[in-house]
């Protein structure tokens, strides 16, 4: 089997956790089974905290061997370039695409920073990272006679046309491929180069180019080519392989593969990283006699930090939006890896929280990208805006940032393109139009796409919230939080919910114009003014009705009118009960949602992890603090998961106890020592550390938190 089962992860790779380790903590293999919109289409092998590189086998094609960069979570083939592959004696024939190998045969240790792997031929390969490079070695103790290694260089995950390989001595070479295939998409604006070297000289060396093996040739050209390397293992069985990539040229890949240079043996490069990922999960501890739930939470918050990733190299060159070498400023990294309409709801909070320093180099990232190219992007990847997606997310994820303490970014220039991007119709990133529809948006107060036009007054509601804090400019915040309350342009007062309209006005058919979801997951995405939606409707009671309606179903996919887990637009919706009679309900669902959805086998994820947006949703609700409303600086709670909880922030550390994995309901809770009924939590409460303590009870229907939410008033 290529998985080991849980069971064999907690009798073998789990039972010293405590003595081993946050990093051990963490199964990899969760998320990696499955297809669909039902799946992690997570990795199994090393990652760095948002390193540069990820070395693992593609969850689209592991036949192919293990590549030095992969998108955690993204539901679609990608990347995957430079596959490196060990096989037991000489190669015969071309690898041709690399089809032809067989995948690995089973895992010995998967956890953050390290990934073993057997072969079916017998050899061992384990993996890890550092910053900006990936360390293989490859044991061929079965097999102790002639080894190969192979490079793919015109071969990724999707496909390659324009590739270079070159071996640049008996234990070198370096190369280059262009982009390929994104979500459909093929995406060849950009080039990623690489350097590699093994730790001793081959005997023989070759190259290869479609199904034609050139034995001795150097150089290689084009799609399905790659380079091979044959050693004697006789003497020793053992060939230690490094690689490190740049977006900018050959020689940054080296200068990146030199800096992570310091003559240490593989096992001292992965405890270096266990280390580095030891001190990253540590900012949450979380206390429980629940194994099980420990590996599910720090594997969530593995997957939390994997994206944004770095793509400057070490002498801080990067390739800009306008497709230009930059130098990212003295002390800063520059990121890509933004999948912003899903990370916008929980993972730009959750990082700001806990890491200031690179959040607010993320957001740095994302002004820098609109100044190269003239706005905000959807989804980027490497320098390219894609438009995945709907929506206009970069100002929400601006604004989450700086309320929750990322605020070391140029927010003049950052409000400059929020407000550009949000009032200038066919404004374009590249070649994506930032917010289409935005002419009608403006014209008629509604956009005639009821999805689109929802994510649009999430933004609006956003950039009011920056123009007032931060900016000071509270003729803007009143423009931009008027024109959010369009929302209630598109509600239909004969069907009782939201639904499009066409360019005469007239009401589309209900089940129209919802991406990715349903008229159902859309309405309550309003986080920003639930209490006049549900006054809308009719009141608490109808609205603890349709919430009991939504929530029968839990694993519904994305078309359907129940909950659908895995989905980013409904990501808040268990929290809407607490603007209603019955608060208690949202521990419940959520409670459910962690029962009955989510596990620790490879197949454990109700859906796309999307680079870290569903990884930062559950270990925001392990902690029971959910930030529901765009901009605000505060949370919605529900009963954590976790007896005793240490939140390490940067100025003071924040206990929370109470909570349980059991069913149980909130009480009664106290913030600093003081008695509170609202469900609400404001930031500024706790932003320095302090104290949460949850009191629980057995009983449902308990009627604590039902005082007024503040976060639900409009200003």
């Amino acid at each position: 089997m290529r998985f080991i089962s849980f069971l064999l992860l907690l009798i073998f790779g789990y039972s010293t956790a405590a003595a081993q380790g946050y990093a051990q903590l963490v199964n990899t293999t969760i998320g990696t089974e499955g297809s669909g919109l039902g799946c992690g289409f997570t990795y199994v092998g090393a990652s760095y905290p948002f390193g540069m590189v990820q070395f693992t086998p593609s969850f689209f094609t592991p036949q192919r061997g293990f590549a030095i960069n992969q998108l955690s979570g993204a539901g679609c083939p990608q990347m995957g370039n430079f596959p490196v592959l060990p096989l037991a004696g000489r190669l015969k024939k071309s690898p041709n695409d690399m089809n032809s190998y067989p995948a690995y045969k089973n895992i010995n240790a998967a956890y953050a920073g390290h990934l073993s792997v057997d072969m079916e031929d017998g050899t061992k390969a384990d993996f890890t990272v550092n910053k900006r490079s990936g360390i293989a070695r490859f044991d061929f103790k079965n097999n102790p006679e002639e080894a190969t290694v192979i490079i793919g260089s015109g071969i990724n995950s999707t496909f390659v046309e324009f590739a270079q390989v070159k071996i640049t001595s008996n234990k070198t070479l370096e190369g280059f491929a262009e982009g390929g295939e994104f979500c459909g998409e093929h995406i060849d604006d950009y080039r990623v180069y690489f350097a590699a070297e093994f730790d001793r000289p081959a005997n023989n060396l070759g190259t290869w180019q479609g199904d034609v093996l050139l034995d001795s040739s150097l150089q290689a050209y084009g799609e399905n080519s790659g380079a091979w390397f044959t050693f004697d293992t006789k003497m020793n069985t053992e060939i230690n392989y490094r690689i490190a990539i740049s977006y900018v040229s050959i020689e940054n890949a080296k200068q990146n593969l030199k800096s992570s240079d310091r003559n240490y043996s593989f096992d001292e490069y992965k405890e270096h990283t266990e280390g580095v990922w030891n001190e990253h999960l540590s900012k949450i501890k979380v206390d429980s006699e629940n194994l099980d739930r420990k590996i599910q939470f720090y594997t969530s918050f593995y997957h939390s930090l994997i994206h944004p990733n770095i793509v400057s190299d070490v002498n801080g060159q990067y390739l800009g939006a306008d497709y230009k070498v930059h130098r990212a400023e003295q002390g800063r990294d520059y990121y890509s890896t933004f999948s912003l309409w899903d990370t916008y709801r929980s993972q730009v909070q959750l990082l700001a929280m806990l890491f200031p320093k690179e959040s607010s180099d993320m957001m740095q990232s994302r002004v820098d990208f609109a100044e190269q190219c003239g706005g905000f992007g959807r989804w980027i990847l490497a320098n390219i805006e894609t438009g995945i997606m709907q929506g206009d997310p970069t100002p929400i994820l601006l604004a989450n940032a700086y309320a929750f303490g990322a605020t070391d970014f140029d927010i003049q220039r950052a409000y400059y393109h929020m407000k550009r991007g949000a009032t200038v119709p066919f404004l374009r990133a590249q070649n994506q139009e930032i917010r289409p529809l935005l002419k009608e948006y403006m014209q008629d107060e509604f956009a005639p796409n009821a999805s689109m036009m929802l994510e649009y007054t999430s933004s609006d509601y956003a950039i009011g919230q920056f123009a007032k804090n931060v900016i000071g400019d509270f003729d803007d915040s009143k423009f931009f939080l008027d024109r959010a309350s369009y929302w209630k342009n598109i509600y239909n007062p004969e069907l009782k919910w939201l639904c499009s309209r066409d360019s005469e006005g007239n009401w589309k058919d209900i089940q129209q114009d919802w991406r990715e979801a349903s008229y159902k997951n859309y309405f309550w995405m309003v986080p920003y003014d639930l209490e006049t939606l549900i006054d809308t409707i009719g009141g608490k009671g109808i609205a603890e009705e349709r919430l009991d309606d939504f929530f029968v179903r839990l694993d519904a996919s994305y078309e359907d009118d129940w909950f659908a887990a895995g989905n980013e637009p409904n990501f808040q919706a268990p929290w809407v009960y607490n603007w209603t009679n019955a608060p208690y309900k949202t521990t419940h669902v959520i409670k459910r949602i962690m029962n009955e959805i989510y596990s620790s086998e490879p197949d454990g994820l109700p859906g796309n992890e999307d680079v870290g947006a569903m990884g930062s949703w559950y270990v925001l609700a392990s902690i029971g603090l959910y930030p529901v409303v765009p901009g605000v600086a505060g949370f919605s709670v529900n009963l954590p998961q976790f007896e005793r909880i240490t939140v390490d922030l940067p100025k003071g550390g924040l206990f929370i106890t109470g909570g349980t994995s059991k069913t149980a309901y909130i009480q009664s809770l106290k913030v600093n020592g003081e008695k509170i009924d609202s469900s609400w939590i404001d930031w500024d409460s706790i932003k320095n550390g302090g104290n949460i303590d949850f009191q629980r009870t057995i009983k449902a229907g308990h009627k604590w938190g039902t005082a007024r939410a503040k976060a639900a008033r409009r200003k």
